[in-house]
C-alpha cells in the first residue's frame, strides 16, 4: 500500500513539474486548455495542480485570469541553477576558450526581473575593459543582454512588460524613448541578437546571442562579448558573432548534460 502510494506519490510530482516547464517554456502565456493539450493533463487534475503553484509564486495569473506565466520562484529557480557551483566552474572554462579565441571580455547572464544579472564573466587581457563582478544586475534596456531578452519576448508580454520598465537615461546614446526602443527590439528579433552601442557604458560596446535549453522557446541566459569601442567598435565586434554562438552551443550542452534530480 505504501509502494502504490510513493508512486501515485512521484506521479504528482512529476505532472507538476511538468506544469511549471511547460509553461517557462513558452513565448507566449499559456491557457490551461493549451496547457492541457501540451501536458495531457486532464483540466480537473491541472486545477488541482495550477492553485498550489500560483499561491506559492511557481506561476502567476496576468489579468484576466485566465492565462499563465511563469512566478518569481520559478525565476529563483532558474537563477540557483545557473549559479550552482559546478556549472559555473563548467562555464568558466567555456568562457576562457571564448576570451581567448576572441581576444574580449566574454559573460553569461540571466534576466532576473526588470534587470540582467551577470553570473559569471571572464576578463579580457587587454587594458581597456569593463569590470563587473558576478551577481551585478544592470538594466534590460540599455545592455545587449538586456535587449537580447526583451526581443525575444512575444509582442504582447513586451508591451505589457514595457509599460512597467523605467527606461533610465545611462549614456547619451541610451535609448529612453517606448517607440524607438520598440523598433530597436524588432530589429534585434529579426537578427536574433542582442547589442550595445555604448547604451550603459560610454567607450564599450556589445553583442549577446542566446542560450537555450531543449523544448525552450524563450532564451535561459545569454552569452555577451564586450569591448572597448576605441580598440573595437560595435561593426568589427558584430563580425565575431558567429564564434560567439559557437560557444553559447557549448554552454547549452552543459546545460542540458546536467542530471535531473
Amino acid at each position: 500500500m505504501d509502494s502504490q502510494n510513493d508512486i501515485n506519490e512521484s506521479a504528482r510530482l512529476l505532472r507538476t513539474m511538468r506544469v511549471i516547464e511547460c509553461v517557462s517554456e513558452s513565448i507566449l502565456p499559456v491557457s490551461v486548455a493549451q496547457l492541457s493539450q501540451r501536458t495531457d493533463i486532464p483540466k480537473a487534475t491541472l486545477a488541482r495542480i495550477i492553485g498550489p503553484l500560483i499561491s506559492s509564486g511557481y506561476l502567476a495569473l496576468l489579468p484576466g485570469g485566465k492565462s499563465l506565466v511563469p512566478g518569481p520562484k520559478s525565476a529563483q529557480m532558474a537563477l540557483r541553477i545557473l549559479g550552482n557551483g559546478q556549472f559555473r566552474r563548467e562555464c568558466q572554462n567555456v568562457l576562457r576558450e571564448a576570451v581567448h579565441h576572441l581576444g574580449e571580455t566574454c559573460n553569461l547572464t540571466a534576466r532576473d526581473g526588470d534587470c540582467v544579472m551577470y553570473i559569471e564573466r571572464i576578463e579580457t587581457i587587454e587594458p581597456l575593459r569593463m569590470h563587473l563582478e558576478p551577481g551585478t544586475r544592470a538594466p534590460l534596456h540599455c545592455t545587449a543582454g538586456g535587449k537580447m531578452f526583451l526581443s525575444q519576448m512575444g509582442r504582447d508580454e513586451l508591451e505589457r512588460f514595457m509599460s512597467t520598465l523605467t527606461l533610465k537615461k545611462c549614456t547619451n546614446a541610451t535609448i529612453i524613448s517606448p517607440k524607438e526602443l520598440s523598433l530597436e527590439l524588432a530589429r534585434l528579433n529579426k537578427l536574433g541578437i542582442g547589442l550595445d552601442n555604448e547604451e550603459f557604458i560610454a567607450g564599450m560596446v556589445g553583442v549577446a546571442v542566446p542560450i537555450r535549453i531543449k523544448r525552450s522557446e524563450q532564451p535561459v541566459a545569454a552569452l555577451v562579448c564586450h569591448a572597448a569601442s576605441a580598440r573595437l567598435p560595435l561593426i568589427e565586434l558584430q563580425k565575431k558573432i558567429p564564434v560567439l554562438e559557437a560557444y553559447a552551443k557549448k554552454i547549452e550542452g552543459l546545460l542540458g548534460s546536467r542530471p535531473t534530480t
